[in-house]
């Protein structure tokens, strides 16, 4: 599985794509957290807080993750690798775990940078140092969460089509639906609102940015990815029949 891990980092690097997604997220996040005007704009929220960065993330975090994951398997598959790949010593979950970690730890690459934000807050608090650390890291923790639910989707989207574009828009879509969609159909069911909204990423992640990291949150998210790399895993047996 190590192996797995280290190529999918390997094939990314190995290319100016993987700099250019990395690249375009902490850009498109500085543009938006210090230079344009608007509610996310960090300096003109006038709170010492990281709240704008984990407001934006996931908007950003939908576009970036399936461009990171689309690629997996349907790239196997159009180039024909995909049966090699199953003939490996290795059991389908452990190819599934491998492309799954490999992925996650790019996005994790990308996010670390934003570290330096914390620090820039900080220093411009009043006083200096006046920022929530506990909401901050709580936030971070739930950011991780997210981006382990999203790479599984994207693992998962990437084997129902050798087509990457294909991929990647299933994927948009359903990150979309799963962290937006809920929220959504609560407001329009005023009735059922809260147990709606309990089905959402958004509501789990909301929970986790208040600085308190509860079971039930981590459950959740924990299901989301176990749920998709199970189905990621029946789609490659179906490969191998």
């Amino acid at each position: 599985m190590k192996s797995i891990i280290l190529r999918e980092i390997k094939s990314f690097f190995g290319s100016p794509i993987g700099y250019l997604v990395i690249g375009l997220f902490l850009i498109s996040n500085g543009l938006f957290l210090w230079v344009f005007e608007g509610d996310y704009n960090i300096l003109n929220s006038g709170f010492a807080d990281m709240n704008p960065f984990f407001s934006l993330a996931p908007w950003i975090l939908i576009f970036l993750i399936p461009a990171v994951t689309m690629r997996s398997f349907s790239d196997e598959k159009k180039q024909g690798t995909i049966e090699l790949l199953l003939t490996k010593p290795l059991s389908i979950w452990q190819i599934v775990n491998g492309k799954f970690l490999g992925s996650f730890l790019l996005i994790v690459i990308a996010i670390i940078p934003t570290l330096i934000y914390v620090k820039v807050i900080s220093d411009l608090g009043m006083p200096e140092g006046n920022i929530d650390m506990g909401s901050t890291i709580g936030s971070y923790f739930g950011l991780l969460f997210l981006i382990a639910a999203y790479s599984s989707i994207g693992i998962f989207t990437s084997t129902l089509s050798e087509n990457q574009i294909v991929a990647f828009i299933i994927s948009v879509f359903l990150c979309f639906f799963l962290f937006f969609g809920f929220d959504g159909l609560a407001s329009v069911i005023s009735g059922l609102s809260q147990p709606i909204a309990a089905i959402g990423m958004q509501d789990h992640y909301k929970s986790m940015s208040r600085g308190v990291i509860d079971s039930r949150d981590v459950i959740y998210f924990a299901s989301i990815a176990i749920l998709f790399l199970s189905l990621t895993v029946f789609q490659l047996k179906s490969f191998k029949k």
